[in-house]
């Protein structure tokens, strides 16, 4: 049970950091932030610190927005959205400067930027501080995981196929295009190889090409921010896994860095791929796609839930049909059990199966169809 900081020292660091602005987060007092993420279960140590506090400071809009996505339209709560505009939130408005930003919070209110700092500002900070406090709360009060990784006697369970196209409408949707390309689903599946060691950014893997699209970037174009393998090697060192090997079938979810900008709100890095011999190569074992699958799903459940993130909508690529080597045919047909079962036992979700190649959607939307 992790203690809970003062509403008032809150509002104090709220009030630098509105100023500040996320990108300025680590040079701002932090002190009561960081508990509260600690307390949520979203930070575990120094080096996670400022990814943590900006996901408690997503999860408070998102409380006082009902606990539903937060839109710069008249469908939201007017408090959210200027929350979410004074302090950067909204997707690709991360490092906007403070006056822009505050401009943008006044005119949701319809106000100047002066009556808007007098008045309007000090409830918004003052209700963002509360709602961290119950968010931080919530986490406290249940114990906080990111990871579902299979015990050492569980088995795969699968199911029959059952005779539905894979269309719009109907819960599953084949689409061609990389993976990296998609917009507004809320979690990317990546496949990642037992050490989590995610593929160079230059690889035309889908480890690498989500890499690559997540890293945040300068104006030259430099990567600033390796997000995605920053996070998951946090994660393999709270978790003392660095440099040792995950059981297959362990998802871990990390934020979705610039990928935020495409309406995309998380990656999950699937470890089904097992290095053999010198580590050119990998084993990849079919029953370990319908563990990754179900795994993602438990996880996708567990961070709605405990994120205070409604999220509904799922994307995976043909996992191991790569450097994984399982044919193609094989790889479908164990995702659409696997998808099937779980949208048999929750059919809210909505899943999108991705490939670049005609033909390979062609082979998904045949096995969607066959006994």
């Amino acid at each position: 049970m992790h203690p809970l900081p003062p509403h008032e020292s809150l509002v104090a660091e709220l009030r630098e950091l509105r100023r500040r602005g996320l990108p300025g987060l680590r040079h701002s007092t932090r002190d009561a932030l960081r508990q509260a993420a600690v307390a949520a279960g979203l930070c575990a140590g120094p080096e996670d610190e400022q990814t943590g506090i900006e996901e408690l400071l997503g999860a408070a809009v998102r409380r006082l927005a009902g606990g539903r996505p937060v839109r710069d339209d008249d469908s939201s709560d007017p408090l959210a959205r200027a929350a979410a505009h004074a302090f950067g939130l909204f997707p690709a408005r991360r490092g906007v400067p403070g006056t822009d930003r505050r401009k943008a919070a006044a005119a949701v209110y319809g106000v100047t930027t002066e009556r808007f700092r007098k008045s309007q500002e000090h409830d918004v900070i003052a209700e963002l501080a509360a709602a961290v406090l119950t968010v931080a709360r919530q986490g406290a009060d249940r114990p906080a995981a990111v990871v579902r990784e299979p015990a050492a006697d569980s088995a795969v369970r699968t199911a029959p196929a059952v005779a539905r196209p894979a269309r719009p409408g109907a819960g599953i949707t084949v689409r061609v295009c990389p993976i990296e390309e998609v917009r507004d689903v809320d979690i990317l599946v990546s496949s990642e190889n037992t050490y989590l060691e995610m593929s160079k950014t230059f690889r035309p893997t889908v480890s690498g090409a989500l890499r690559r699209a997540a890293a945040l970037r300068d104006a030259q174009g430099e990567i600033v921010d390796d997000v995605l393998s920053r996070e998951l090697g946090v994660w393999l060192r709270t978790h003392g896994r660095t440099g040792m090997p995950v059981r297959p079938g362990t998802v871990v979810a990390t934020s979705s860095g610039a990928l935020a900008a495409q309406g995309v709100r998380r990656i999950h890095h699937a470890a089904i791929a097992t290095p053999v011999g010198d580590g050119d190569r990998y084993h990849v074992s079919p029953a370990v796609l319908g563990e990754a699958v179900r795994r993602s799903f438990e996880l996708a459940r567990h961070e709605s839930e405990f994120l205070s993130l409604p999220m509904s909508s799922i994307c995976f690529p043909l996992l191991g049909s790569g450097r994984g080597g399982l044919p193609v045919e094989t790889v479908a047909r164990r995702l659409l059990d696997a998808v099937r079962e779980e949208l048999r036992r929750d059919p809210s979700w909505s899943v999108l199966l991705v490939t670049p190649e005609e033909s390979h959607a062609r082979l998904l939307t045949a096995a969607s169809s066959g006994p």
